[in-house]
């Protein structure tokens, strides 16, 4: 049921969330409300989901630039959710979409 892509989505998805979390946590000080926490980690895991059940590209470099838009999308999500205050975890959302693609990428080309 689950492909080894789907898998591999989510576990990055989840450990990149654990390094937004770390950074927002500096970032504010250390006063940000538990809630925007865990949002911002679940929304690196739906960032996973999304990224993981979508089609594995021919090419990387196509692979990479579908990582940047749906990581834009998905973090849009938290970045409206933060009233468009956290523009870094926003940003960061972008760059971890494309690093989710890419990981997903390697691992599922050598499944095959």
């Amino acid at each position: 049921m689950f492909s080894r892509r789907l898998k591999v989505s989510l576990i990055s998805g989840a450990i990149l969330g654990i390094f937004c979390i770390i950074g927002a946590l500096i970032r504010f000080d250390f006063q940000i409300s538990t809630y925007l926490v865990f949002s911002l980690w679940y929304n690196r895991i739906i960032m996973g989901l999304v990224i993981g059940l979508a089609l594995q590209p021919q090419k990387i470099s196509k692979a990479i630039g579908r990582g940047a838009f749906l990581g834009l999308l998905i973090s849009f999500a938290y970045y409206s959710s933060t009233g468009f205050n956290d523009f870094v975890s926003f940003f960061a959302g972008i760059i971890y979409g494309m690093i989710i693609e890419y990981i997903s990428y390697r691992f599922a080309a050598n499944e095959k």
